[in-house]
């Protein structure tokens, strides 16, 4: 195995278990005899070891500023079994968290360092698995992990892999495709008899060309949070994508819900949602729209609510566009204050791993001054139990919310 020689006293991140290697901590790199190749090819798995000899564990080697995904600390190889302990392990937090149960079937099963594995993210939807890879090394090493999944998982019947929009940008990978690693042969998402359950909602869901793996379950508890104030109010849901919050809002006895996305192929997903789960309803309006133009003809309407959603994707995916993307979150939060009639109450999210919460904070902050509204903070939201944070990679809480109640 090719070993990564680190720069004296740059091993002190590993020894707190920090999982990444940056490139500038690199001395030198020392390839295996058998090694082929001028230097380590993109998703090898590469052993660390300081300055002085000591080995600090084993990852993936990849191009960019960092250098190696740390998958075991202070060992100079993996177990021949290691998918099926990482799997197992993972498995066992989320029976203890209390999420397979007879009204839901839906949440996700790896998250990445959460789950001490980089780069690796697997979310359940009934007896269906999706692997998405963010690393060259987890997609060399996706028949092992689907294996393990089917294996050490009971419910899992069916493995997808769809990595086309999360895989390093300048990795070469040739012949990389999305499908199912492992079938059943039993109706998966190409049928419309397909379902996946939510605290007892049922959504349909589209790995095959939706967002992400196809539904955000990381929304779960906050869109529970929703229901509990929906009742007898006017509902807005920007960005609703497929409706997860819409419906929440329906269950909870919203007077009516308006769903926002500027794509079709999302609306349609969550008027079939709709039609699923609530065949009688007719306080469910969904539009095609641009989320800022909308806004803007729904004031120029004079048109208010009594709870709006915001719920964009990640304005900022890099640090280079964190400016740009708080002017955004300022604008749209500004907007929807404006919208909001007096003790009405807005939910207000940031998925942007790059945005800091105090940053986010502060621009939502600055939008209600803008407009001059007086607002409390009634509760601070992030991600849920089966999206956990490594406290060893604070970088890995991404989501952030408020709700607000407006006078």
């Amino acid at each position: 195995m090719t070993t990564i020689i680190l720069k004296p006293h740059k091993e002190e991140s590993l020894k707190r278990f920090h999982p990444w290697v940056f490139s500038g901590a690199i001395a030198r790199v020392v390839l295996d005899a058998a090694h082929e190749a001028s230097a380590p090819q993109e998703g090898e798995l590469v052993r660390v070891e300081s300055s002085n000899g000591d080995i600090l564990g084993v990852g993936h080697w990849q191009i960019g500023s960092i250098a190696v995904r740390i998958l075991e600390f202070g060992v100079a190889d993996l177990p021949q079994d290691y998918w099926h302990q990482r799997i197992r392990a993972a498995y066992r937090v989320r029976l203890s968290l209390g999420l397979l149960n007879s009204n839901n079937n839906t949440f996700r099963l790896i998250h990445g360092e959460g789950d001490f594995v980089p780069g690796l993210i697997i979310d359940v939807y009934a007896d269906t698995a999706v692997i998405q890879a963010h690393s060259v090394g987890i997609h060399y090493c996706r028949e092992a992990i689907a294996e393990a999944v089917v294996a050490e998982v009971p419910q899992v019947k069916n493995v997808y892999y769809k990595s086309d929009d999360t895989l390093p940008f300048k990795a070469d990978i040739s012949g990389m495709k999305v499908g199912y690693l492992v079938e059943s042969g039993k109706p998966k998402v190409e049928s419309e008899e397909f379902w996946s359950k939510e605290n007892g909602l049922e959504f349909r869901i589209d790995w095959l060309r939706g967002q992400k793996t196809g539904f955000f379950i990381d929304q779960r508890e906050n869109r529970a949070l929703v229901e509990r104030y929906a009742s007898g109010k006017e509902v807005l849901n920007m960005f609703c994508y497929t409706g997860g919050f819409s419906l929440y809002a329906l269950r909870g006895g919203a007077k009516h819900v308006d769903s926002v996305d500027v794509s079709q192929k999302a609306i349609d997903l969550v008027n079939a949602n709709v039609a699923h789960n609530f065949p009688k309803a007719t306080n469910h309006t969904s539009v095609c729209a641009d989320a800022f133009e909308y806004l803007s003809a729904q004031k120029t309407a004079g048109r208010t609510f009594d709870l709006i959603i915001l719920d964009p994707p990640a304005f900022a995916k890099h640090r280079d566009a964190v400016k740009n993307a708080l002017r955004g979150y300022q604008r749209i939060n500004a907007k929807a204050i404006e919208m909001i009639r007096p003790g009405g109450v807005l939910f207000t999210f940031s998925c942007s791993q790059a945005v800091d919460k105090e940053a986010f904070r502060l621009a939502v902050f600055s939008a209600a001054a803008s407009v001059g509204r007086k607002v409390r903070i009634l509760h601070q939201l992030h991600q849920p139990q089966d999206h956990p944070i490594n406290i060893y990679h604070p970088e890995g809480e991404y989501l952030k919310g408020l709700v607000l109640y407006i006078e």
